[in-house]
């Protein structure tokens, strides 16, 4: 059984069988909005903050059906996503999924689930898979960073539509007073020793934090979660997927995002190099601001220590259980030790 638990709003959400079986019955009723065929197959792609179906057959669109958890992104949020990617796509910035209307003209759909409203989306399929830990990752981050660099560079010259709004993520919303994935405290395993670490690091990355500072030159709209798992390669093509965690935070936190849960391994600095020189092709980026960049690492570690604690009968969790918590802590007395109060990590 799998659980969603999310922690700020207290909804926990069942993905058993049965519900994923309830949820599938609700989708392909709800497949004539979008001119589909109620009897188009449909196959469970993932699950875990949403549940993603895609609709295959014979006449039919290939589309990916993504159905919401309940009061995590409210429909504005949804709108103001889809609006990025109708407009990257449109000004060909990079190769992301088109948002397919409804028949009515609109882009989000709301079914009942017992009770429980869900809003749901639909996406063409892009072809391709995730990379894999035998391909050529520092080729793909070197791509990568290019990419991410257009994106921040769209995102500063782009003129939002009115009503724009997506989640900020900074310090409190993501290990301070506020955290949108819950409290690390609570991360699994976690003890008393390992604690105090964290809440040293805690402390000194909300003082760097502090001095980098949200300036338009740091600080915008970004992916934020362009890990492994929402990159597509297909031959020399890289499409980016899954945009539900954009929204504003830092311009270098989309690396510490694209090593999520591969933090620890020996080629990340290799990754790295890649990465930062891939961007530079397309932006620039100091040595001063580069430097910066195991500030967003240690961040993101520690958001995600957070996340499999809050869920954690996910697979993605169970899979990964204590001793991701406890290569958190080892990580962060690494980082503490290479850290020093005397360098100033403004540019």
């Amino acid at each position: 059984m799998w659980r969603l638990r999310p922690p700020d709003h207290g909804v926990q959400a069942v993905f058993d069988g049965g519900f994923l079986a309830r949820l599938e019955g609700q989708v392909k009723r709800a497949l004539p909005r979008w001119g589909v065929a109620p009897d188009t197959r449909l196959e469970l792609l993932s699950v875990s903050e949403n549940a993603n179906f895609r609709a295959t057959g014979t006449g039919t669109c290939d589309m990916v059906f993504r159905v919401h958890r309940p009061g995590y992104h409210s429909r504005d949020e949804i709108a103001s996503e889809l609006s990025w990617l109708e407009a990257l796509r449109g000004e060909g910035v990079v190769p992301v999924p088109r948002p397919i209307g409804l028949r009515d003209g609109g882009l989000i759909a709301d079914i009942d689930d017992g009770g429980t409203p869900r809003h749901v989306v639909a996406f063409e399929f892009l072809p391709g898979r995730e990379p894999e830990a035998g391909d050529d990752l520092v080729a793909w981050f070197g791509q990568l960073g290019a990419m991410t660099a257009g994106l921040h560079q769209h995102a500063g010259a782009w003129a939002r539509p009115a009503g724009f709004r997506r989640k900020v993520w900074n310090f409190h919303t993501s290990i301070g007073r506020t955290p949108l994935w819950g409290d690390w405290r609570a991360g699994l395993g976690l003890d008393v020793a390992g604690r105090k670490v964290l809440e040293r690091t805690a402390a000194v990355l909300e003082e760097e934090l502090n001095r980098i500072g949200e300036g338009p030159d740091a600080f915008g709209l970004i992916h934020a979660d362009l890990r492994l798992a929402n990159l597509l390669v297909d031959g020399p093509h890289l499409s980016l997927i899954d945009f539900d965690d954009c929204g504003f935070s830092w311009f270098l936190y989309d690396f510490a995002a694209a090593i999520s849960f591969i933090e620890h391994e020996p080629y990340v600095g290799d990754l790295q190099e890649a990465w930062i020189a891939g961007y530079r092709s397309r932006m620039p980026l100091s040595d001063a601001r580069a430097a910066q960049l195991p500030v967003f690492i240690m961040l993101r570690r520690i958001l995600l220590t957070a996340w499999i604690a809050s869920h954690s009968e996910t697979p993605t969790a169970q899979a990964l259980g204590t001793a991701y918590t406890d290569g958190t802590v080892a990580l962060a007395e690494a980082f503490l030790t290479r850290q020093t109060h005397h360098v100033s990590l403004t540019a």
